[in-house]
């Protein structure tokens, strides 16, 4: 009996492919119920009035097979706009708090920006699954969440 030897694996993996984006935008970090000393006490200088800003950077992962004839889980292009389209398009140079939609009434701390971008992208997507979202304020700190 002979074997035969491909370079195709046997099964087809799970692979975790991630685009990078990027978005300046301001923010206040502040809970209307409390009040002015407990705001300043839970977020410091991130509650000041006038809020202040960042420059972000996303990571969007997608996981899903390669296909067997394009050998990708989703063309990165058709990823890329779509970040673009539903995401950075309405934050890029905004202020979150008061000029996005679907930020409304959530305080935008990184946490929270990762889940509503999760909720504004998961439908969207058309290829691969929806695997995380992180959201960088800093290149120090960032919130990742997976759904």
């Amino acid at each position: 009996m002979s074997v035969v030897k491909t370079n195709e694996p046997q099964e087809r993996p799970t692979v975790y492919l991630t685009r990078k984006e990027h978005f300046s935008a301001s923010h206040r970090l502040f809970n209307p119920k409390f009040t002015e000393e407990e705001n300043l006490a839970t977020y410091g200088k991130c509650a000041y009035p006038n809020g202040h800003g960042h420059n972000y950077e996303i990571e969007v992962t997608v996981a899903g097979e390669p296909g067997k004839d394009t050998g990708m889980i989703l063309d990165l292009k058709k990823l890329s706009d779509l970040i673009d389209e539903e995401i950075l398009s309405k934050v890029d140079h905004k202020h979150l708090n008061m000029d996005v939609d679907f930020l409304k009434g959530i305080i935008p701390t990184a946490e929270n920006i990762a889940v509503a971008f999760w909720r504004v992208l998961c439908p969207k997507l058309t290829a691969g699954r929806l695997y995380s979202i992180r959201v960088f304020e800093t290149p120090n700190n960032f919130a990742e969440y997976r759904g």
